[in-house]
């Protein structure tokens, strides 16, 4: 019996990260770039390139593998169900996936299941967001349904004027009601075809102009509260039938959590469980999409926090990174092989311990030192 082989479609930085795990589980990974100069293309040897909106590029590069997953979310849907009914192994499926894909098929889809979400309405004209606007209160939060992340496709808006715009420019638009919350959280869970499911502790994520800044593990909360938020997410894990990681993004309000954003992949929340879980999220979807045992997703240390780095006005940042690991050699440094622009996700840094002050305070140092905001 040889070891399967896992195709990744897309080749940014969460397929790099998957290359430790498999090469520690016997793996192998073939990833479908779009340039040789990809994040994962870089690292690993077995790169296809080609587009993964083609479906005669997507048949190619299936062939040979054991199973297909994901490394971002924007494969055409109507692909992927071509290639299941060919006989392709897709993990998450289809059926999972388009709710990662399509904001309104997951807002509708967790709303007959009974899971908690911010009041929400599909909109297409001025007329239904004024209805929407007068029933929740402005301002309204609008989404386009599909292809934002980080902060893009996401417009607050406090009158009609605001959104005549996007209205014009967009068929239909998510609306939801501006959730008054106190933090925001992410809970990470792991799920295999055959049910097994693991979580890791919920996370608190700090955002900045709508991408995330800092995550720190576990979230400053009780673990009642905490195991509720857990469970939400393996229940909805479990409702769509997800195979792989499965990040769900949501608002801790007063009244409980509502769920923001899911992801079907690794995902920048759980970049922290590479050297503080027992097993990180990136092995644990290698095992997932297998069918292998999943691992043990509790922490090694009482604290993490990670900081991502963004690119600065500083090309070269091989310096700031020398710089960075002989002032802290408890730092733990994971750049991505991007050309460095000006606000781009370059990186992270991650560091373990016991004071959750002092661990922001050393990862946020490391972060703006890299990014060039911090001067020594």
């Amino acid at each position: 019996m040889t070891y399967p082989t896992v195709g990744v479609v897309g080749a940014g930085q969460l397929a790099r990260m998957m290359a430790a795990p498999a090469i520690a589980l016997g793996v192998r990974l073939r990833v479908l770039a779009r340039d040789p100069t990809d994040s994962a293309a870089q690292v690993i040897p077995d790169t296809v390139i080609g587009k993964h909106t083609d479906l005669d590029t997507l048949r190619a590069f299936a062939a040979g593998c054991d199973v297909l997953t994901f490394d971002h979310e924007h494969v055409p849907t109507e692909h992927l169900r071509t290639l299941l009914a060919e006989g392709v192994t897709l993990h998450p499926g289809p059926a999972a996936l388009e709710h990662a894909q399509d904001k309104l098929l997951m807002r509708a889809r967790l709303t007959q299941a009974g899971i908690p979400v911010p009041r929400w309405r599909a909109v297409a004209d001025a007329a239904e967001l004024a209805a929407f606007g007068a029933q929740v209160g402005w301002p309204v939060v609008l989404k386009t349904p599909r292809g934002g992340y980080d902060g893009k496709g996401v417009l607050v808006v406090h009158n009609l004027d605001d959104a005549r715009d996007w209205l014009s420019h967009h068929e239909t638009l998510l609306a939801e009601e501006r959730v008054d919350f106190h933090r925001e959280l992410a809970a990470l869970v792991a799920r295999s075809p055959h049910g097994q499911a693991v979580a890791y502790p919920v996370v608190q994520t700090v955002q900045v102009d709508g991408v995330c800044n800092e995550v720190i593990a576990p979230a400053q909360m009780s673990d009642a509260h905490a195991v509720s938020a857990a469970e939400v997410a393996l229940a909805i894990a479990a409702e769509l039938g997800v195979v792989g990681v499965l990040a769900v993004e949501m608002f801790d309000t007063a009244d409980g959590v509502l769920v923001n954003e899911l992801a079907m992949r690794p995902h920048n929340c759980g970049h922290w469980s590479i050297e503080a879980a027992i097993t990180s999220q990136f092995e644990n979807h290698l095992r997932a999409v297998l069918n292998l045992p999943l691992g043990d997703p509790r922490m090694l240390a009482p604290h993490a926090v990670m900081a991502n780095v963004f690119g600065g006005d500083h090309p070269d940042m091989y310096r700031a990174y020398l710089h960075v690991m002989a002032r802290d050699p408890g730092l733990h440094v994971h750049m991505y092989g991007k050309t460095v622009r000006p606000g781009r996700k370059l990186g992270h840094v991650t560091v373990l311990g016991a004071d959750v002050d002092a661990l922001r305070e050393r990862a946020g140092h490391a972060a703006g030192y890299l990014r060039g905001t911090i001067g020594e």
